[in-house]
Order: structure tokens, then sequence, then C-alpha cells
């Protein structure tokens, strides 16, 4: 694993591709905050429960000038035919892919030896600094009311 970004640090810029091939790119959403949810894999579990809580409260996050994606290292046509699977329509699953994990690495969060990211949690703030890092066990589902409560508590930013 590289340096792993902290509160505080400068958000790495980054423009992947969503589920439909739309191109994501971080530094559009200034003004925003952005919620990055790495999970490791599609088509598990825990994944699931995690990217399906991101559509749950989707308002929720709307409500708190936040933009929740989902980002694994899965690739495009996966993240497309899984958001299908599990009744995705509002959030953005962005691919990884290639090249491989480039955004987990930046952020310090892939895992080499097992060609995926950690799963975890990034809030970046309206002028793209890095205001919430949370890094959760592999098998452990991000408790949502959690990164709620953090938004809630950051200062709004101009």
């Amino acid at each position: 694993m590289g340096n792993r970004l902290r509160v505080g640090d400068k958000a790495k810029g980054f423009s992947p591709q969503d589920q439909h091939e739309k191109l994501f790119k971080l530094a559009k959403f200034r003004g925003k905050r952005v919620l990055l949810s790495f999970h490791p894999l599609a088509w598990t579990s825990v994944c699931a429960e995690q990217m399906k809580s991101l559509e749950k409260n989707k308002s929720a996050f709307d409500s708190l000038n936040t933009f929740a994606v989902g980002m694994s290292i899965d690739t495009v046509p996966s993240k497309k035919a899984w958001a299908e699977s599990l009744g995705i329509e509002n959030t953005r699953l962005l691919s990884d892919f290639w090249p491989h994990g480039k955004v987990a690495k930046a952020y310090g969060i892939f895992r080499k030896d097992d060609g995926f990211s950690e799963r975890a949690n990034v809030i970046i703030d309206e002028k793209g600094t890095v205001a919430f890092f949370k890094v959760y066990r592999l098998g452990e589902l991000p408790n949502t009311k959690e990164i709620l409560d953090a938004l809630v508590k950051m200062p709004k930013l101009k």
C-alpha cells in the first residue's frame, strides 16, 4: 500500500467511468461534498449491501450537499450488470479497473496482494480536502448513519 491520505490532505483527482460509461471527474464536484465509498469487489454480499445503502440514503446525502459514489476495481460492464441486479438507478458506481486500482492506489488503500481496494469511506469537502477517512474490516458493512452524522457535523464551506 502506498501512503494513505489523511484528513486535511488535498484529495487526489481522478476521472474513471461509471456503470453507464460516463466519466466522473472529481474536479467537477467542487462546491459539493463527495463520499467515495470504496468496496473490494462487486457481486459480493457485503459490497452489495454497502451500495444499496448509498442508493437508499440518496435523499439524505442530497440534503447534506453530498454526492455519494461507489468505487471498486471491477470493469464497467460488470458494474452495469451489478447495478441493474441490485436495482441501483441513482448512485454512480465507478470502475477503478484500468489502470488497475489507480484511484485506490492514489488514496493509499489498494491491497496489492489481493488486487483490490480496502473497504473504506472517504468524504471530500467542498474545497477538495479529505474531511473523513475510515477503513473497515473487509467483512464489515460500513454504518451509513456514522457517515451521515459526520456530514451533519462538518462545517459548510463556500
